[in-house]
């Protein structure tokens, strides 16, 4: 299971890039790919275990994880009023 902080994202504030990204909540910041294998627990790393950020929000882990789903769904409506700019 990937780390609840953990999102795609391909904007945050001024920062904006063509294609998806790894964005740590926890962090507010975009992390390096190495750090997303430890998130996403790849290579035997657990994100548990192996992440000093998570680590440190571990408390706020649940209530990350609601807003994950609320995020990716928001991102999912982004999308979509995209394609409907696109296609008018």
């Amino acid at each position: 299971m990937a780390c609840p902080f953990l999102s795609y994202r391909r904007e945050v504030g001024e920062q904006s890039f063509d294609t998806e990204r790894a964005y740590c909540t926890a962090a507010g910041e975009f992390v390096q790919p190495m750090r997303a294998d430890i998130c996403n627990d790849r290579y035997d790393l657990e994100h548990d275990e192996d992440c000093e950020i998570y680590l440190e929000h571990a408390d706020d882990a649940d209530e990350a994880s609601g807003d994950a789903d609320a995020a990716t769904e928001d991102d999912g409506a982004a999308d979509n009023s995209t394609s409907e700019v696109d296609e008018s």
